[in-house]
């Protein structure tokens, strides 16, 4: 399988890599879920990110030990998380960014790198902060 995706918000798209060699786990975890159909908000919590709850695609009570877990993430390093403290979710920041939930801080797996076009993803923050929930589809690149 190859580890190129494409992530479409909105009426955007990017293309992503998969980081196997930072989260080889959370990888191999995190292909079953593809093609991955939803929605991204605002981040309650974490600044200016996007955040997409995993619900139900999730396998439920699997949770994902830390591979080189960050909690300041830069815009285009896009996290998973599915530990304690928090549901199932990625987070895709933007801008300034401290990955946290209601209670408290988290840390993540670097599990995907954006490859282009920072400033647009900037633009769909702030587009799902004043306007809501954008329609997100992320797959492996045909």
């Amino acid at each position: 399988m190859s580890d190129a995706l494409t992530i479409t918000i909105g009426e955007e798209r990017f293309r992503a890599q998969l980081r196997r060699d930072l989260t080889p786990l959370s990888c191999e975890r995190f292909l079953p879920l593809l093609p991955y159909v939803s929605h991204v908000i605002h981040a309650r919590w974490s600044g200016e990110a996007l955040w997409v709850p995993l619900g139900a695609a999730w396998p439920a009570g699997e949770k994902l030990p830390e591979e080189n877990p960050i909690g300041n993430p830069v815009p285009g390093q896009i996290l998973l998380f599915a530990g304690e403290g928090s549901e199932p979710e990625l987070l895709f920041p933007y801008g300034e960014s401290r990955f946290a939930c209601k209670s408290g801080p988290l840390k993540g797996n670097p599990v995907l790198t954006l490859e282009d076009s920072l400033p647009r993803i900037t633009g769909l923050g702030r587009q799902a902060l004043w306007h809501g929930a954008l329609p997100l589809r992320i797959e492996v690149t045909p």
